[in-house]
């Protein structure tokens, strides 16, 4: 029976991927709580003047976000494309 091993090239796309993610949406996230109010990208009074922004840029966190989603469809579509090394193998 061939056993479904990852690769270094799967590992690093999987880590690198999930590191994306995870940095955009929990750490982030973490840091934006900590630096206190607001929470918004923007706070401004009704001359629209602004008055306070937030720690995190949001267009930074989702393009952290979006980075490890197309890392991760990109690698899905290597692994839907790409020969299976086990395929030539017989089960018995």
């Amino acid at each position: 029976m061939a056993t479904n091993q990852l690769g270094t090239f799967d590992k690093v796309m999987i880590y690198t991927s999930t590191g994306l993610i995870l940095l955009g949406v929990v750490v982030l996230g973490i840091v934006e709580m900590l630096d206190g109010p607001p929470y918004v990208a923007e706070k401004t009074n009704q001359a629209g003047d602004v008055i306070a922004t937030g720690g995190v840029d949001p267009a930074i966190r989702t393009g952290l976000v979006i980075a490890g989603v197309a890392l991760l469809m990109l690698y899905g579509l290597y692994k839907l494309t790409a020969p299976d090394s086990g395929a030539a193998e017989t089960v018995r």
